[in-house]
């Protein structure tokens, strides 16, 4: 994996309550959920991003507002649709 260094200001974390690891953490993890939402990488990667398990990564967005599913309009019609043709055979 590459790093990513991005300058702060000095005492953002502490004017936040968090310790620098904590601001680094949650950092990592707000990166990721906005890569998932975004639809720019999958649950696994983003997991990786946030430095932790795809199940813990998938059970931790809700806190952020940000469905687990992340279904695009096209594929959300298609589950629909073919729920439609099973429930209907």
């Amino acid at each position: 994996m590459i790093e990513l260094n991005i300058p702060i200001p000095e005492g953002l974390p502490q004017s936040l309550k968090m310790s620098d690891a904590e601001f680094s953490k949650e950092a990592r993890m707000l990166l990721a959920v906005k890569l998932y939402e975004l639809g720019k990488v999958t649950a696994g990667i983003a997991a990786q991003i946030a430095g932790v398990d795809r199940l813990l990564f998938l059970s931790s967005l809700a806190k952020y507002g940000v469905a687990a599913i992340n279904l695009k309009d096209e594929e959300t019609e298609l589950e629909v649709e073919s729920a439609r043709r099973l429930a209907g055979s």
